[in-house]
């Protein structure tokens, strides 16, 4: 006897398969980041993928601090001394498909997998405040450390009227103007016993949050 229930399809969630994937694999799914001009020139590392029915649903990306600056903030940490952690730089879900994947059980199984593949001190992430508050790393027990600290850029007008950031500051002769940075929410998860966090904890902060 066969039974059929239509309507519960979307309903039933079911575990990925999680892997690691190309950096093409995860090119594919830029387009869909909300941050997809920032993410073009993205960072790779350890790249996993969850995949239902052999379908690519998501992608998470592991890579070395982007700023090493921060982890030496973080722990008191020097570059040579900062192996082992991690910074979750991308989180993208492909929105043409709909399996039932849940982000934070995908992300739980990714970070699983990568303390297999290699060692993990600790995994730092970050919320663009603008966008969302981090709920998923706080579903994942992520200790939470405030926001970034505030800084300015300088964007450039163009002949068109229109504005592009540059990253060094203002260039001398320039026309444009300094813009606020938009601060992130910062999240640690720590492994090893010895590391002793410099920042001060803080409660998980509340907001608007995106569907990834």
């Amino acid at each position: 006897m066969i039974l059929l229930f239509p309507k519960l399809k979307k309903e039933i969630k079911m575990k990925p398969e999680v892997k690691q994937v190309s950096r093409e694999s995860v090119s594919s799914l830029i387009p869909y980041h909300y941050l997809v001009k920032e993410s073009r020139g993205f960072r790779s590392g350890y790249n996993y993928g969850a995949f239902i029915d052999n379908k690519l649903q998501a992608v998470c990306i592991f890579h070395n601090p982007s700023v090493p600056e921060t982890v030496k903030g973080c722990f008191g940490l020097q570059r040579n001394q900062q192996q082992g952690i991690y910074e979750l730089g991308r989180l993208i879900k492909n929105p043409d498909t709909d399996d039932g994947l849940i982000l934070s059980q995908f992300v739980a199984l990714a970070i699983k997998q990568l303390r297999k593949d290699t060692e993990v001190k600790a995994i730092l992430s970050y919320a663009d405040s603008r966008f969302h508050s981090g709920f998923i790393y706080q579903a994942l027990n992520f200790k939470y450390y405030g926001l970034t600290a505030k800084k300015t850029d300088f964007w450039f007008e163009q002949p068109d009227g229109s504005y592009v950031k540059h990253t060094r500051g203002k260039v001398k002769g320039a026309n444009g103007e300094w813009r606020p940075r938009a601060r992130k929410h910062r999240y640690l998860l720590t492994y090893n016993k010895d590391l002793h966090v410099l920042w001060e904890q803080e409660g998980y902060p509340k907001g608007n949050n995106i569907d990834f």
